[in-house]
């Protein structure tokens, strides 16, 4: 047919003849073909015709034959049909221009041809071919005269045409010829707009009619179908050039059509037995009435009827929409799913036409609101698929152009969507034919339609709330499922459609969360569904539309994220109590009390109290408001004996003023459910009648009568509907039941008859009874409802709110898209899969959030297969990973490969994004670091001694010293430890296959496209809280393989596994190469970040301090790394002093060279406790050959003249200390046991422990200089001198006068004689307790010391001289503070007796002439001295001595003659006196030692 119409329009563009040509030409064509018919074989027709009209006009008057009286009247009728003909071409042939005549009396023959029931399908089909040609060749055009009525002419003719039935294929000609004349009139002409609403319904009328008849052939079925959508295109199409808000207000105007009723008349199947079986009946009496759906189209929105030919655009009107949606019920028994396909077609290209102008017009939307999505909803659940499809096409299409006008609309269909497409719940199986029947039709919808109702399904999951949930629908399965997803991937694929879910659903108390729901299932729709019966191949493509729309989100809200952006305050309130209220309610419904309460904390209820609102009326409002409550707890609770004021409040809250009954009854039982108590139903009927009656109800007297009226309803309701009972109640027995209950009187007949016919023809169906048709009928009337105030669909594509949304739905987001990336082997998917990682990432970054951050790279980082648990714990000799047990090469695994390049790109210039995924960051290092497969840079740890070394892979012993030469100890063992291509076989590389050496080159190769070395180098750029992060990880990585890993070994190991143990048998980790590195990392970030060191110090020396304390457990190369990074902060130096000497020893140098790096800044260290810190890890180091060494010059560059500045009052004492210790270390090496001797022997001099702690004691004396320069700067009192500085120095040489090695111990003795008699030494010398404290506490402990035998078995050579210069100091001392001119007076008597006894131990402690000589010199001399300063005075004749001179002398006579008797006399001489008889006389040789003696 197209092809046909294209020949004639070509023809009349090309062609141009002339109209009276074309005219004449197919009248001689009709003509032609009426001839070859027996009716009109002969021109008797004609003539007879011809005659009687020339009688008449020249008035005279013919006689009628008897034989043509007896001829019926068909005669005349084919004779008028030929004389038409003839008469137009006589009217026309003296006429050059045809347009001048009126445009009926043109086509008129031919109408009458097609309308004529004489006619058969050959000449049908050639006035129809006519018909089309005058359209063709615009003889038929808008500039016609008569127009108008030559179109309604058209109109009933094509609409009405009726010929004698031939052949099937012939006659079927004839309908398509006329759906070609319909369309023409109506699309490919220009008069279509000149159309009446009656005539254009009577063409759509036939149009449809055959296009839903199922006798007819498929072609010519198809092909009308093909003709309504064409027209209905062109009528709608006009949609767009009306302005809706003039046609609309003309359309209340004209409520009634001026040319009466306009109805279509749609039959299906035609039962006729009359001339044709596809004849179209005249009018609708004459349709079929058991098989034609009528809809009288003045009931559904009435229009104006054009009223003149000025008129050129009619108001826009419904064109048979009632009816087209009518075919679309899925319950009508009458129409198959071959109409309801038709049907769906031709309203798609309805609403695709109209696009979203149609929602401008309230007269059509309204359509399409109600009974349109009504239907449409339904035949969503069609079992046909070909019903399915076209029904989810119609509704993409209806959302798409008229979202803004069906928000709970969608919200239905998504959510009945999500139900059917997400998996069903493992609950107790269901009888699908008990619940489920069977549809009457195939295809047609199953009655258990979806429910409506916003019900918070997490909510539920969560909180375990027993809120009514949907009812179970039966899950879409096979082909239903993949139509059903791939419909809702195109309704949810516009970049606004999650926000806008999120704006007008989740955002909205009373709807349901359907953005969150939408994620969760398409989260996990990207998972495999279990117990599927789907195809893998199915499956997978419902995976891969589940992951598109995921990403497709992600993406969207990615291109969004521009700027910083502050949720509305309105929008994050509404949110916010949605939750509560979600909350609450489901609190409510475990226990109302517990609800209540939370209610009332949260400001729920009660916050909106006044004079008006009380307290119960508050909580009525909202439990009639929330529709999340149960309504069987709801009616339960209001009608307790305790609630009755709320049960007042809560119903008062109606409107029942002039409503019948039936309905207040209806809107009051629809809120909540009746109780099953009869008491509580009494309780709320009472309350009710009270209500009720209070509204003024016209023809109830009392409250009585209202309340037996209540009770009625409810009896009369379960008796009309309650499929138990058989026999009905009828109207006479109501009435019956209810005669005077009117305060006496009855009810009128009508009144009463109203409340039955209303509940016989409404059922009131309690809340909770909503199942199937009745029950989607009362939730699709609740939808109508609460769309009149539910407001527009907002549509926003902005980034308001993707910060919410985002952190929402971004864990299973990312879940999903990991899964996706790790489980499906499409290019495009994995591709699609890490722009959705980056995307997320990028999402992260720009809001700020770290924990999807991490997540990201927690998820990637297990696709990488680097992790721990994926790899092997033996460390290999060769770079390669190894993975999935040892059968896999990482070289191999593709997918690793790629996760591991991604992971590592995204975290490159976002590190201050991540926080804990630092942590597998960390480990995928670690665990590259073990193969040998990290960049150079990151293996190299800093030695202080040999400069830059790399970490060594393996732990060795010490067996041998190390050459200096070489970089140290440390360097020369990782050199050592760095070659595993050693001897032994076990070290042997094995011989690579090409492909393994392909497999490491690829595993190379995506080492380095992973830029390792960059993001490591970034680390030390990081903000504060994200390098906190960082250095926790690795903390936390290196405790887990060093403390953890050693208590847990520890407590399971026995003596039955191979274990190492130290010299104490404590149990001892092996060497772990990991741990090292952890350290290095960690340690060596931290240096590199000192404006963070604050932060970061903290975390290091809690795992450091870990480590020392216990440093026999772990391997030495581990705790040297451990004490050799220590350079940071020196509080923790206290833990180096306490090692064990072992321990200590074996990392000295380290040690030294931390420090002398911490005291190259002046002024790292400022206080006294700093300096002591310093200090006592410098002593932990003296005795080591190497490191006493650089410790000795550090010490010394502290009292040269050009660092003079760094002795300070904080450090003089630690110095002291230090070199103290270097004078230990000195007779230690004496101490140390030297083999074959029994007697230690005196190094030589030059001996570097001797000649430093000869130096130190000299350091010691020298330190005296600095005494007076730091008092002044601090304005210290002499005391306060004297304890400080003084003291400490004389006490550390009067130590180190006993030192085991002679040297030291006789230098020490000089020192400390020079100091303490020398002009430097600031004492008070005022204050006797200061000397007595000289002797008590340095010379008299030195004394002694020096008399103990374990000290004289160290030198016996050289203890006697010791000695010798201990008493001549012993002495000297006490006359310089004790006998000089100056001297306060004091008590000196029991000092003096003790210096005398210690003389006395001296003299016979070596018994040697030398020491004897000298002790008696010595004290010669202080007696001397003493006698001269009139301290120690004789006896005389004239006896002038004070008491202490009495006492002091014979004290001293009575002692001295103990061990040199005579002495003192014999020192100074005594006046004779008369001796008592009883004095000996001592003897001249008994004190003197033999000359042999003396000499030995």
């Amino acid at each position: 047919m197209s092809r046909d119409v294209t020949a004639y329009e070509c023809v009349s563009l090309i062609c141009q003849v002339s109209k009276k040509h074309v005219l004449l030409s197919e009248i001689l064509a009709v003509t032609s073909v009426m001839r070859k018919n027996s009716r009109w074989a002969s021109g008797a027709h004609t003539l007879t015709a011809r005659d009687s009209a020339l009688a008449r006009d020249l008035g005279l008057r013919r006689s009628t034959p008897s034989t043509d009286i007896q001829k019926n009247g068909r005669l005349s009728q084919e004779a008028d049909l030929m004389g038409g003909f003839q008469q137009l071409k006589r009217t026309i042939w003296d006429v050059d221009d045809i347009e001048a005549l009126p445009l009926p009396g043109l086509i008129g023959p031919f109408f009458a041809l097609v309308r004529s029931p004489l006619s058969n399908g050959p000449i049908t089909s050639a006035a129809l071919s006519a018909l089309h040609s005058f359209f063709v060749c615009d003889l038929i055009s808008a500039t016609s005269l008569s127009l108008e009525p030559a179109l309604i002419e058209l109109s009933s003719t094509v609409s009405h045409c009726k010929f004698e039935a031939s052949d099937s294929s012939g006659d079927e000609v004839v309908l398509l010829k006329i759906m070609t004349v319909i369309h023409d009139c109506i699309v490919a002409s220009s008069v279509g707009v000149f159309l009446g609403d009656v005539e254009i319904c009577e063409m759509l009328e036939t149009v449809l009619t055959t296009a839903c008849q199922m006798r007819l052939s498929e072609i010519l079925r198809r092909s009308a179908e093909s003709t309504m959508v064409s027209i209905v295109r062109t009528i709608f199409g006009r949609l767009h050039t009306l302005n809706p808000i003039a046609e609309e207000a003309r359309l209340l105007l004209n409520e009634e059509p001026q040319h009466g009723e306009i109805t279509m008349s749609v039959s299906a199947n035609v039962t006729d037995a009359g001339d044709s079986p596809l004849q179209v009946s005249e009018g609708v009496a004459s349709s079929t009435q058991q098989d034609a759906v009528l809809l009288e189209d003045s009931e559904r929105s009435a229009a104006p009827e054009v009223e003149g030919p000025s008129q050129a655009l009619s108001p826009p009107r419904p064109y048979g929409l009632p009816a087209l949606l009518e075919l679309l019920h899925p319950n009508d028994q009458v129409h198959t799913d071959s109409t309801r396909l038709t049907a769906l077609g031709i309203l798609n290209a309805a609403v695709e036409t109209s696009g979203t102008v149609m929602g401008d017009y309230p007269s059509l939307s309204a359509l399409i609101l109600d009974p349109g999505c009504k239907y449409l909803f339904q035949l969503a659940r069609s079992d046909n698929s070909f019903v399915l499809q076209a029904a989810l096409r119609t509704i993409t299409t209806v959302f798409q152009t008229m979202r803004k006008h069906l928000k709970l609309q969608q919200e239905l269909y998504l959510a009945f969507s999500i139900d059917r497409l997400a998996a069903p719940p493992q609950l107790k199986p269901i009888n699908s034919k008990k619940n489920n029947p069977t549809s009457p039709r195939p295809g047609t919808p199953a009655t258990g339609t979806p429910v409506l109702g916003p019900v918070d399904t997490e909510l539920e999951l969560d909180k375990g709330s027993p809120v009514p949930s949907r009812p179970p629908v039966q899950p879409a399965r096979g082909d239903t499922r993949d139509l059903m997803l791939e419909t809702l991937s195109q309704l949810c694929r516009h970049p606004s459609s999650m926000v806008d879910l999120y704006v007008n659903y989740d955002c909205d108390i009373n709807c349901e969360n359907l953005f969150e729901r939408l994620i969760e299932f398409l989260t996990k729709g990207v998972y495999p569904r279990q117990y599927s019966s789907a195809s893998d191949a199915q499956q997978l493509h419902s995976q891969y539309l589940c992951l598109d729309l995921l990403l497709a989100f992600v993406n969207d809200m990615t291109a969004r994220a521009e700027g910083d952006f502050i949720l509305p305050d309105s929008l994050m309130q509404d949110k916010s109590r949605k939750k509560l209220v979600l909350t609450g309610a489901a609190r409510f419904n475990s226990k109302p009390k517990i609800g209540i309460a939370f209610l009332e904390e949260n400001k729920l209820i009660y916050s909106d109290l006044s004079p008006e609102v009380s307290r119960t009326r508050s909580l009525a409002i909202f439990l009639k408001s929330c529709t999340r409550l149960d309504k069987r707890l709801l009616g339960d609770y209001i009608s307790k004996p305790d609630n009755l004021e709320l049960l007042k409040e809560f119903l008062g809250l109606f409107d029942f003023k002039d409503k019948p009954i039936a309905d207040a009854m209806r809107e009051m039982l629809e809120t909540f459910r009746l109780p099953g108590e009869s008491q509580q139903i009494a309780r709320i009927t009472e309350t009710f009648a009270s209500i009720y009656f209070a509204s003024g109800p016209a023809e109830i007297k009392t409250e009585d009568a209202v309340y037996v009226l209540a009770y009625s309803v409810i009896m009369l309701n379960t008796d009309l509907h309650n499929p138990q009972i058989r026999k009905r109640m009828t109207i006479e027995d109501y009435k019956r039941n209810l005669r005077g209950v009117n305060d006496g009187t009855n009810f009128s007949p009508e009144f009463l008859q109203n409340i039955y016919d209303s509940i016989r023809k409404r059922e009131i169906v309690m809340p909770e009874e909503h199942t199937g048709q009745l029950g989607f009928e009362y939730a699709w009337k609740e939808l109508l409802a609460r769309s009149r105030q539910s407001g527009p669909f907002l549509m926003c594509n902005s980034a308001l709110f993707d910060l919410d949304m985002f952190k929402t739905v971004w864990k299973p987001l990312i879940s999903a898209i990991a899964y996706a990336f790790i489980s499906f082997d499409d290019d495009y998917v994995i591709q699609r899969a890490i722009s959705g990682f980056r995307q997320c990432a990028t999402l992260a970054g720009h809001f700020h959030l770290p924990d999807v951050f991490d997540f990201v790279v927690v998820s990637l980082s297990q696709a990488t297969s680097l992790l721990s648990e994926n790899l092997p714990t033996q460390v290999p000799n060769y770079p390669v990973v190894e993975v999935e047990g040892q059968s896999v090469k990482f070289g191999t695994n593709f997918k690793g490969q790629l996760a591991a390049v991604v992971l590592f790109n995204i975290v490159n210039g976002n590190g201050n994004a991540l926080r804990e995924g630092w942590t597998q960051i960390f480990e995928m290092f670690q665990n590259l670091f073990m193969h040998s497969l990290l960049p150079t840079r990151m293996l190299q740890m800093e030695d202080f001694l040999g400069g830059v070394t790399m970490i060594p892979l393996r732990g060795g012993q010490h067996s041998r010293p190390v050459p200096r030469s070489d970089g140290g100890l440390l360097s020369a063992l990782s050199s050592y430890l760095m070659t595993p291509y050693g001897a032994s076989s076990e070290n042997l590389v094995p011989e690579a296959t090409d492909t393994e050496v392909e497999s490491t080159m690829c595993t190379i190769d995506c080492i380095t496209s992973c830029r390792l070395d960059e993001l490591y180098a970034q680390t030390i750029q990081l903000d504060s809280e994200a390098l906190v992060a960082a250095i926790r990880a690795l903390e936390a990585l290196a405790h887990e393989r060093t403390i953890t890993k050693w208590k847990q070994e520890s407590d399971e190991l026995t003596t039955a596994f191979n274990t190492s143990s130290a010299g104490d048998g404590t149990f001892t980790l092996p060497y772990d190469p990991a741990s090292v590195f952890l350290l290095e990392t960690m340690v060596s970030i931290t240096c590199q970040t000192s404006r963070y060191i604050e932060d970061l110090w903290p975390i290091l020396f809690e795992h450091l301090s870990a480590l020392l304390s216990a440093s026999m457990h772990y391997s030495v190369l581990l705790i040297e790394r451990a004490k050799t990074l220590r350079d940071q902060v020196y509080v923790s130096l206290d833990l180096i002093a306490g090692l064990p000497p072992i321990v200590a020893n074996s990392v000295a140098e380290q040690i030294v060279a931390g420090v002398t790096l911490i005291l190259q800044n002046r002024d790292i260290v400022s206080s006294q406790t700093e300096w002591n810190l310093v200090f006592a890890a410098l002593r932990s180091t003296t005795s080591h050959p190497e490191a006493a060494r650089s410790t000795f010059d550090l010490v010394l560059s502290f009292v040269t003249d050009e660092q003079s500045q760094w002795m300070t009052p904080d450090n003089f004492n630690g110095l002291i200390t230090i070199l103290d210790e270097f004078a230990n270390s000195a007779g230690q090496s004496i101490m140390a046991p030297q083999r074959g001797r029994r007697v230690p022997s005196q190094p030589p001099p030059n001996a570097p422990p001797i000649e430093r702690g000869r130096r130190a004691i000299d350091i010691l004396y020298d330190m005296k200089r600095f005494i007076t320069p730091l008092a002044e700067s601090a304005g210290l009192q002499t005391g306060q001198v004297w304890r400080q500085y003084c003291l400490p120095l004389a006490l550390s040489l009067g130590k180190q006068s006993t030192n085991p090695s002679r040297l030291v111990r006789h230098t020490a003795i000089s020192q400390l004689q020079r100091l303490l008699l020398g002009p430097r030494f600031v004492y008070d010398e005022n204050d006797h307790g200061q000397v007595e404290e000289i002797f008590n506490s340095i010379i008299f402990p030195l004394v002694d010391e020096l008399l103990k035998p374990q000290v004289q078995q160290f030198d016996p050579q050289g203890i006697s001289e010791t000695r010798l210069r201990a008493s001549a100091l012993l002495c000297k001392a006490f006359m310089h503070f004790e006998v000089r001119e100056n001297r306060t007076k004091s008590d000196i008597r029991i000092l003096w007796i003790e210096i005398l006894d210690l003389l006395d131990r001296l003299i016979n402690a070596g018994k040697t002439e030398q020491l004897y000589e000298a002790v008696s010199e010595s004290l010669k001399n202080v007696v001397l001295v003493m006698n001269a300063a009139n301290i120690l005075v004789p006896p005389s004749q004239e006896d002038q001595r004070d008491e202490h001179q009495r006492t002091l002398w014979t004290a001293t006579q009575a002692r001295l003659e103990r061990f040199l008797p005579g002495f003192l006399t014999e020192v100074i001489p005594t006046p004779q006196l008369q001796l008592p008889p009883s004095t000996p006389v001592p003897g001249p040789t008994s004190a003197e030692p033999t000359t042999a003696s003396s000499t030995a």
